[in-house]
């Protein structure tokens, strides 16, 4: 059986997790969302890097061949030490190398917008990565760290989302864009109102939409296979709870499952 881990700091990637399990393809979908430690983007490389030994660890004892880090803080935090730390005997995928490799071949010389976490933007991973690929490329990044929360603590108001948006991405650096990264799985989710904002000459690339036709060669049977899927949380809420069922399609059972003695 090919069993395949999806772990976020939250809810963002069961955006990634339901672009999956509707690819098929495999035969069991395992998604972890650390709750207890959410955001991921305001903690330190440190941190991160042991939450996602630990949620590793955890994937690979219920048989998880293939990790899938559906968050960018911690793909770009801990992509190579869970490589080595897992001895490439399980395959560790991240969201950043699928959305670069799209943006290299599909946007030659052209302007491209970043929006992420804080560590995400510190990093420079997006940035580095891209202009490795093709220097033409001019890439403007930006942090919104207000996103996540707003997404989160499902402040759904539409009036205070639009305002904090367009505090973001009405800043000069983003006026000659084609594209614009979503360098966070929670943002497919206000994806609308991003759209909305940039208005349609600016592109939205969403690494829910790319992940699967960059994970199908990995893929064991390429036939449609319908998945099963089981879904953990290292905490609950009634609002995770509710998102994972809306973006699922189904009603699904999450189990709880403690990560211990982490900072």
């Amino acid at each position: 059986m090919q069993k395949i881990g999806v772990f976020d700091s939250g809810i963002g990637g069961l955006t990634v997790a339901k672009s999956l399990y509707e690819m098929g393809g495999f035969d069991e979908l395992i998604y972890f969302g650390d709750l207890a430690h959410l955001p991921y983007g305001d903690k330190s490389e440190a941190a991160i890097q042991a939450y996602s030994v630990r949620i590793s660890e955890f994937l690979v004892a219920k048989g998880c061949d293939t990790i899938v880090i559906a968050c960018n803080s911690a793909s770009a935090s801990a992509t190579e030490l869970l490589k080595e730390y897992l001895d490439r005997r399980i395959r560790v995928i991240n969201v950043i190398d699928p959305m670069v490799d799209f943006v290299v071949k599909n946007f030659p010389g052209a302007d491209v917008g970043i929006i992420g976490t804080k560590r995400t933007i510190q990093s420079g991973i997006y940035q580095k990565k891209i202009l490795q690929g093709d220097e033409s490329i001019k890439v403007h990044a930006m942090a919104t760290p207000l996103l996540v929360p707003v997404i989160e603590e499902n402040l759904f108001s539409k009036d205070l989302r639009k305002k904090i948006i367009e505090e973001y991405l009405m800043k000069a650096e983003f006026n000659n864009i084609s594209a614009l990264i979503l360098g966070c799985t929670h943002y497919p989710i206000i994806k609308d109102e991003i759209s909305e904002i940039l208005g349609n000459g600016v592109q939205i690339l969403d690494s829910s939409e790319i992940i699967g036709g960059y994970m199908h060669p990995y893929l064991i049977d390429d036939k449609s296979k319908i998945a099963s899927a089981q879904f953990y949380a290292s905490d609950i809420t009634d609002f995770f709870r509710d998102a994972a069922n809306r973006f699922m399609g189904y009603q699904i059972d999450i189990k709880v499952h403690y990560l211990m003695n982490i900072f």
